[in-house]
């Protein structure tokens, strides 16, 4: 595994200490584009532990954002790259399961429409 992986994942496993012990929600909101965009590279060229760590992240993320436009916002623009990796036979079933945690949580917290 390349140092910049382990880097990565170290960074992953701060922001999901960060997010699950405080509420950060006003520090976020001007950084949410930035965090989002980093998890969206995660998701698409990580593997296995990195993809799971950023699912995670993710559904922390969105409980900081809550049901509002940003919260919203945040799962619309990730939602089908969770489906991606879900449905990826060929992902690690501890990415597969992360992705679709936070597939399910993010939908029940911010999803705007019913379907």
């Amino acid at each position: 595994v390349s140092r910049s992986t382990k880097m990565r994942q170290a960074a992953l496993q701060s922001l999901r200490l960060a997010f699950s012990s405080k509420i950060l929600s006003e520090f976020l909101l001007e950084r949410r584009l930035m965090l989002t965009d980093s998890l969206e590279k995660c998701l698409k060229k990580g593997k296995g532990e990195e993809q799971a760590l950023a699912g995670t992240v993710l559904t922390l993320l969105c409980l900081q954002m809550g049901s509002g436009p940003e919260g919203e916002e945040l799962f619309h623009s990730l939602k089908p790259l969770l489906i991606s990796v879900l449905t990826d036979s060929t992902a690690s079933p501890g990415a597969r399961q992360s992705c679709a945690m936070a597939l399910g949580m993010c939908c029940y917290i911010a999803a705007a429409d019913l379907e």
